[in-house]
């Protein structure tokens, strides 16, 4: 499994060790979640102003947000086959865009470490990317159970 992040915003000031835990609870959410080991997840944290400008293009809001979830994989018709692969043979499951700036407000605002919130988000966008959703309150409920289990393990609590 793979979980690659890449930077592209200088608002906040990422720690190199973020990007260790980052990769760390991917790994964790997607085993949890029940997923094979063979996936790849591109996660690009940016701003807010970038964020707002994709959720406008692809989800026609136009509002900056703290995490888009953008799945690669999907089941054909005819057969269970990945649709999508890389070079190494891994599926890839799809992009994650986080907005540190928002991760950061959200972290003060309910009063948890940027470490809590970016990996909150982090799950949340990985389970999106696995099929899970929070449109009905049943759904919502399982998804927001599946997260702080995840977090849970990893001792990343509130």
């Amino acid at each position: 499994m793979d979980i690659v992040i890449a930077n592209e915003q200088d608002k906040v000031k990422i720690e190199d060790d973020l990007y260790e835990k980052l990769e760390q609870v991917g790994i964790v959410a997607l085993t949890e979640a029940g997923s094979v080991d063979n996936y790849e997840v591109s996660v690009l944290i940016t701003d807010n102003e970038e964020i707002r400008s994709l959720n406008k293009k692809y989800r026609n809001v136009d509002s900056d947000t703290d995490v888009l979830s953008f799945p690669l994989f999907e089941e054909n018709d005819e057969s269970e086959e990945p649709l999508f692969f890389n070079e190494t043979e891994e599926i890839i499951l799809g992009d994650i865009i986080i907005s540190g700036e928002k991760a950061l407000e959200q972290s003060i605002d309910f009063g948890h470490s940027f470490l809590r919130e970016m990996s909150y988000l982090l799950v949340h966008g990985i389970l999106h990317l696995l099929g899970y959703d929070h449109e009905k309150e049943e759904d919502k409920k399982n998804m927001r159970i599946m997260e702080e289990q995840i977090l849970m393990k990893l001792d990343i609590g509130r």
